[in-house]
C-alpha cells in the first residue's frame, strides 16, 4: 500500500509524527473540509475560521506523536480545531458599534466562550476524556448518538451510557 491516500488515519498520524510531510498533506486533504465547515458554523468571520484551520494542522504536525490512537483521529483533530477557534475568538478585539454602543459578538461565540472559560467549561474539564468526547460530539457538535459513535469509534449504546454518566456528573458539579 504505497498510496498514502488509502492509509488509515492512525497510520497517517504515525507517519506525521515521524516527520512525513506527505502524510500531513493527506490528513489535511481528508479532514480540512469538514473542519472548515464545522468551524464556520461557529464563527461568521471566515478569516478567523481559516486561521483556526491552519493553526489546527500546524498543531497536528507538531503534536501527532501525542495522539494516543484511541477513538477516532477526527475527534482528536476536532478538539484541537475548536480550541484554536476559541483562542482566536478570545484574543480578537470586540467590535463596538458606535450607533448602539453595544458589543457585537454573535450569540454562538458568546456561548462557546462561556463553555470554554465559565463554570461549565471547568466542569467539562473535570470529566474523563471519554465522557467529555461524548458531550462534545453530541451537545457541542450536534451529532446524533449514531454519528457520535461512528466518530468516536464506539457503539451507540456506549455513547448513550457515557452521556447519561456525563450529565449526572455535570449536574453534581454545577449544583
Amino acid at each position: 500500500m504505497n498510496d498514502k491516500a488509502e492509509w488509515s488515519d492512525a497510520r497517517l498520524l504515525g507517519a506525521v509524527a515521524d516527520g512525513d510531510r506527505r502524510a500531513l498533506e493527506v490528513v489535511y486533504e481528508r479532514h480540512a473540509p469538514w473542519l472548515l465547515l464545522r468551524l464556520s458554523r461557529r464563527c461568521a468571520d471566515q478569516a478567523v475560521v481559516d486561521e483556526a484551520v491552519q493553526d489546527t494542522f500546524v498543531a497536528v504536525w507538531r503534536t501527532a506523536s501525542k495522539w494516543n490512537g484511541k477513538g477516532e483521529a477526527a475527534a482528536w483533530i476536532w478538539g484541537i480545531g475548536i480550541r484554536r477557534l476559541l483562542d482566536l475568538l478570545r484574543r480578537r478585539p470586540l467590535v463596538v458599534s458606535p450607533a448602539y454602543e453595544q458589543i457585537m459578538v454573535s450569540a454562538e461565540e458568546q456561548v462557546l466562550l462561556g463553555i470554554e472559560y465559565g463554570d461549565l467549561g471547568r466542569a467539562l474539564d473535570r470529566l474523563s476524556p471519554e465522557l467529555r468526547a461524548v458531550v462534545q460530539a453530541t451537545v457541542l457538535d450536534g451529532l446524533t448518538t449514531r454519528e457520535a459513535g461512528k466518530l468516536l469509534g464506539i457503539p451507540t449504546g456506549t455513547v448513550k451510557t457515557r452521556m447519561m454518566r456525563a450529565k449526572a456528573l455535570l449536574r453534581e458539579e454545577l449544583a
